[in-house]
This record gives structure tokens, C-alpha cells and sequence, in this order.
């Protein structure tokens, strides 16, 4: 019963591209491990920008400085 978290921060991403992780996260588990969709799981989380840190910085701040 595998499972698997897919974390991504809350900037957009759609529920089509949403549907597309769980599918192909489930394809990649079928097909390298040969594991049943039925009882595989895939959970993806929505991270807060203010909530990520890359190196010293939230990424609401590298964004900020990205955009201007």
C-alpha cells in the first residue's frame, strides 16, 4: 500500500494539474513497482509561500524580488 506526499506551494496550481500528479504518480508506482492503484495513495499538500524556506528566505520574499 504505497504512499505517496506530493508538497507544492499554494501559487495556483489547478485541479486538472492536480488530477495529472495523482495519475502519473499512480502510473510511475504501477508500472516501476508493480503495485495496485486500488491501494495506492497520493496526497498532495498546498504550502503556504510563508511557510517554505529556500536557503535564508520565505519564498514570499524571493518572489517579491522575482516579480519586481
Amino acid at each position: 500500500m504505497p504512499y505517496v506526499n506530493i508538497k507544492v506551494t499554494d501559487e495556483g496550481v489547478t485541479r486538472e494539474q492536480k488530477q495529472k500528479l495523482i495519475e502519473g504518480t499512480t502510473k510511475l508506482l504501477v508500472d516501476v513497482l508493480n503495485k495496485e492503484p486500488k491501494t495506492t495513495f497520493v496526497v498532495i499538500d498546498e504550502v503556504k509561500t510563508d511557510n517554505w524556506g529556500i536557503g535564508y528566505e520565505m519564498v514570499t520574499e524571493i518572489r517579491k524580488t522575482q516579480n519586481e
